[in-house]
């Protein structure tokens, strides 16, 4: 049966030449026997001819994989058992990501992930201080958890202060060589931290929490970018959260040692569509042009319908276009306009328009004259 064989071996490092052979026994004593190989990789068809080698004058990465090859003559053919072709390669330059939770900023996320064959030891470090490796544990602080898993270390720090910030690397090793990054990591002395969450419906009572270090602080909240108070105490309170106190929040904590502004924390208020504003107009001038507009404020964003008796008009999305071409409809962001032209006495009527989101709905009508 045919044989593969592998020279220098069958793991071997990038760029090192490599060849693949496909022998057949006894083919020595039947020299003038003319035979065809045809090679496989990963089952797939690779190359076919008289040629009983596959050469790689440097291999490559994506040379990796599963090779077979099929000898054949003009009495039948003979499939070799696939051999594997591992190509190992040191450490790439790694991927480091930092994350803050942006609501409080109490929370931070240290990721190294890298690409290497064998697997690498990943180490992370702040300042050269080792905090993490993927190998042998190092004693943790009870703020530090890490998880690792192949070519991948996660370090999270919880209660993360100004002393967490700081230039952290990234160091991947293994048999083959290493490679590191680094990224700088400043943190905050203030902290927005918002209850019971950022994303409330109106109604609902919400406090925002301002976290900083220093002596007798005192807070200063901006919505924004516009002051809104000073005080003493680190929390402002909104006892039932109205559509119109939404916003990007930010507190400036000032004390003997300096002040610190926080990041901009945007306060989302769901709330139902208010009233619509509906109107309409008749243009004479130039051909008779009536039009009729919708607006609405909501959050999130409303579905209007327009409509006159039982007949739809028009609506922001999910209905038919206008059938008659003497209608043209315009969509915006929570507004809605119909164009009708040349219009006729048919067209007269009470129209009503509705506003509906997932918080509630609300209508409005008005009498349109020719």
């Amino acid at each position: 049966a045919a044989e593969i064989s592998a020279s220098p071996a069958a793991e071997v490092l990038e760029g090192t030449a490599t060849t693949l052979s496909c022998d057949v026994p006894g083919r020595e004593e039947h020299p003038e026997e003319e035979l065809s190989y045809t090679w496989f990789k990963n089952g797939a068809w690779l190359k076919e001819g008289p040629a009983h080698a596959l050469l790689f004058p440097a291999v490559a990465t994506g040379d990796a994989g599963y090779y077979s090859c099929q000898v054949a003559n003009s009495q039948g053919s003979d499939t070799a058992q696939a051999v594997s072709l591992s190509v190992t390669y040191p450490p790439r330059i790694p991927t480091l990501t930092l994350f803050q939770e942006t609501q409080g900023g109490r929370l931070v996320i240290i990721r190294c992930a890298v690409d290497s064959h064998p697997p690498a030891t990943l180490a992370i470090d702040r300042d050269g201080a080792l905090l993490a490796t993927s190998g042998s544990q190092v004693a943790l602080g009870q703020r530090l958890a890490v998880t690792a898993s192949r070519n991948s270390l996660r370090l999270e720090i919880r209660d993360a202060g100004p002393r967490d910030g700081g230039k952290y690397g990234c160091t991947a090793s293994n048999v083959h060589g290493n490679a590191s990054a680094t990224k700088v990591l400043v943190i905050r002395a203030a902290g927005l931290l918002i209850q019971p969450s950022a994303e409330v419906a109106e109604g609902t009572a919400v406090t925002l929490t301002c976290v900083g270090t220093g002596e007798e602080p005192l807070y200063t909240w901006y919505r924004n970018g516009r002051r809104l108070q000073e005080s003493s105490f680190p929390t402002l309170e909104f006892p039932s959260v109205r559509g119109e106190d939404a916003g990007a929040f930010q507190c400036q904590v000032r004390s003997g040692n300096g002040s610190e502004m926080s990041e901009a924390v945007p306060l989302r208020v769901f709330y139902a569509p208010r009233q619509p504003v509906l109107s309409s107009f008749l243009q004479s001038r130039g051909g008779r042009l009536g039009i009729i507009q919708c607006s609405v404020e909501s959050e999130p964003e409303s579905n209007l319908t327009l409509r006159r008796g039982d007949e739809v008009l028009a609506c922001s999305r999910g209905c038919p276009q206008a059938t008659s071409p003497r209608v043209h409809v315009t969509r915006s962001y929570n507004s809605l306009k119909v164009e009708i032209r040349d219009v006729v006495v048919e067209d007269e009527g009470v129209y009503e328009c509705r506003a509906g989101n997932s918080q509630g709905s609300a209508s409005a009508t008005v009498d349109f004259k020719a």
